[in-house]
Order: C-alpha cells, then structure tokens, then sequence
C-alpha cells in the first residue's frame, strides 16, 4: 500500500532507491505493457491490420479502465493510481474485468483473428484469479501482467525473448522496494501471470 510519505514526498527528498523504484513501476506499469503487447502480437499476426486490432483491444484492456481510476482519483473515490486499498482494487477489477469481456466479445463478432482474441482473452482469465486471490491476499498485478506478457511475446515470436525476464525482476523489485508487495506477493504474481496468461493464450490462439 502506497503510504502517506510515499505520496507526498518529492524528488528531492525521495531517497535514490525509491526514486528509481517509482519510476520503474510507473514506467513498466500493467497499461503500458498490455498496449506494447497487443500491438506487438497484432504486428505478428496480420500486420498492419493485426495493429488495428491490437489498437481495438487495448482500448478495453488498457484505455478505458485507465481513464476509470483517473476519473476515480479525481473525485477521491481511490486512493491512488497503483490502488493500494484491497476494497478499491477489487472494484476497480471488476470494472476492467467487464470492460476486457466486451472486447472479446466485439472481437469475435467482428472476426478478429483467432490469435488477437486469445490474447485478449488471456488478459481476462489472468485478471479473474487475480480478483479471486486479492480477496485474501493482494497479490502483484504488475508481476503478473508484467510474466504473462514476455511469456505470450515468447509463445508468438519465439523462446528467445524469454531473455526479457530480467525486466520482469526489475519490475518486481520496484514493487517491493515501494513497499506495496511483499517478496511473496512478487514471486506468486510473476508465476500466475505466466502460468495462466500464458497457458490460456497457447490453447486458444
């Protein structure tokens, strides 16, 4: 959970490591790897038309439920842009849960290729057991998008960019030198994202 300290500090008085920590998860924060993804899977799949339909579903997995906690932060109904609160992250996923489903749902109707609806399927399954899990335990989401995502760039472009793991560290330690996961919370959000993004996504594409 983001504290008061971490929230009000500036630049200057931020020690280095946690100026660095910020900016890694601001950086590599779910919305920017999921819009990278499904422009990175489109390409992949069908070129430029594969784009505009990464662009389509980033749009429901990334766009709208940005502007959603902006709109949320705005009236002070959430506490801040990583949701810190458990009672307000389980909203907040509901609310991305509903709005991924649609995306899928228009995708398919409106013969998106198989691969494009996958991976935006994936995104959902992942984000379901998150919600499951957060529950009880607030279990990393940035980990968790941050895996499942070189593990579906792997499955699409080859095992070779499994070599991008070392960014998905980087990202978990941002994580846990903020003090908004614990080690335990890291390492259970990496393996999930992996395992269920990455299984849904290899048997629906």
């Amino acid at each position: 959970m983001t504290t008061t300290t971490d929230t009000t500090a500036t630049d200057e008085t931020r020690p280095a490591q946690s100026r660095a920590a910020r900016l890694v998860t601001d950086g590599l924060e779910p919305k920017n790897w999921i819009i990278a993804l499904t422009l990175l899977v489109g390409w992949q799949v069908d070129g430029l038309a594969g784009i505009g339909w990464g662009l389509f579903g980033a749009t429901f997995a990334a766009v709208i439920p940005v502007l959603f906690i902006k709109f949320g932060i705005r009236r002070g109904t959430w506490a801040d842009r990583h949701l810190g609160v458990k009672q307000q992250r389980l909203v907040v996923m509901v609310f991305i849960i509903a709005s991924v489903l649609t995306g899928t749902l228009l995708m398919t109707l409106l013969g998106a290729p198989l691969a494009m609806v996958a991976l935006i399927a994936a995104m959902v399954t992942t984000l379901v057991v998150l919600m499951v899990i957060t529950t009880a335990w607030k279990v990393s989401v940035h980990a968790a998008v941050s895996s499942g995502s070189v593990i579906i760039l792997a499955l699409t472009y080859g095992p070779w960019l499994l070599a991008l793991y070392p960014v998905v560290a980087l990202v978990g330690w941002s994580r846990i030198a903020l003090k908004d996961h614990t080690p335990a919370q890291v390492v259970a959000g990496t393996a999930l994202g992996a395992l269920v993004a990455g299984l849904t996504f290899a048997l629906l594409r």
